[in-house]
């Protein structure tokens, strides 16, 4: 497999790092399993221009990507920006509008095109994730929905894949981007690729995203999270919400979905799961004492949305705190 990574000017350094050195880790492996004199898999660092710098400010030679083969897949490692604002100012670098024409000309030939963190926005800028599930950086999600309404985003998931095109979530998903296309040539090669660099598989990055970060996007989703946050105990009720707050149920259910992309009784479901992945790491009480803390009758409705929204037991989520 042939995989180009596509270095833009002011790539996030630990991106760039990540799927360059756990794809040339994935090769060294899987030749000497094998017993192969040729890596099983190549990379190149391309661009649409001779050598970038990157976001800390070092200087990576990059090949043009026009005057090279053409690939199996290329990759688009995030742009080291954080904020929507100036994630906004990088995306109307000329640079990004070559990479998107490189991008579609490339995906028309076959190629598949993955990108992980805010090097899914190039992706989304090219208009290549129109119409696809997609995943993104989880705090700029509600940045992602307003700027490409035709995508539909999960970004509670870690990895997504939409026929030819694959993302990946927040900065070190770059590392589970990687593993992932490694899987596709061996998922022996990928499961002890990712035992050398100490990664365990993560479906979701729900476990990681901060839900009142997110919520300060919109005045009306921001009153609903702390109404919600001051009920978990006593359960969800749409109507009275909507009374607490000051909006109807049809503004509240529409300012969730254009936001957060959730409905309110999900967003609710996901502030008692941070309560309860809170307390499970923090205290000593029982998953049935703190399933009632949190607002549910019994351990085994609190263990199940554990596992469907995180992907973990509460036996799991307990020891990565230990």
């Amino acid at each position: 497999m042939l995989i180009d990574i596509l270095a833009l000017d002011g790539v996030f350094d630990t991106g760039l790092a990540a799927v360059q050195d756990t794809l040339a880790i994935a090769a060294e492996l899987g030749r000497e399993q094998r017993g192969l004199s040729a890596p099983v898999l190549l990379t190149r660092v391309i661009g649409v221009r001779r050598g970038v710098t990157t976001a800390n400010g070092l200087k990576v030679p990059t090949q043009m990507a026009s005057a090279l083969s053409r690939p199996d897949v290329i990759v688009v490692p995030a742009l080291g920006v954080k904020t929507p604002q100036t994630l906004a100012g990088a995306l109307g670098h000329r640079d990004v509008a070559r990479a998107g024409t490189l991008l579609r000309a490339r995906q028309t030939e076959g190629v598949m095109v993955a990108a992980a963190c805010t090097g899914t926005f190039v992706l989304a800028e090219s208009g290549l994730l129109d119409g696809r599930t997609a995943t993104t950086s989880w705090w700029l999600g509600p940045f992602f929905r307003a700027r490409y309404p035709k995508v539909v985003l999960d970004d509670g998931r870690m990895v997504v894949r939409s026929n030819d095109v694959v993302t990946a979530g927040a900065a070190l998903a770059h590392f589970d981007l990687a593993l992932w296309l490694v899987r596709q040539i061996s998922p022996a090669l990928a499961a002890v690729t990712a035992r050398y660099l100490m990664i365990d598989p993560r479906s979701s990055q729900v476990a990681y995203a901060i839900p009142d970060h997110l919520t300060h996007a919109d005045a009306v989703v921001e009153r609903f999270e702390r109404w919600a946050r001051e009920n978990l105990f006593n359960g969800f009720s749409l109507d009275d919400a909507s009374r607490a707050i000051g909006a109807s149920p049809r503004t509240l259910a529409r300012r969730l979905r254009v936001v957060l992309g959730k409905t309110p009784l999900s967003y609710f479901q996901d502030l008692r799961v941070e309560r309860a992945v809170h307390l499970l790491q923090t205290s000593g009480e029982s998953v049935e004492r703190i399933a009632i803390e949190v607002g549910y009758s019994d351990a085994v409705t609190l263990r199940n949305l554990l596992r469907r929204r995180l992907g973990r037991s509460a036996s799991q989520l307990r020891r990565l705190e230990g």
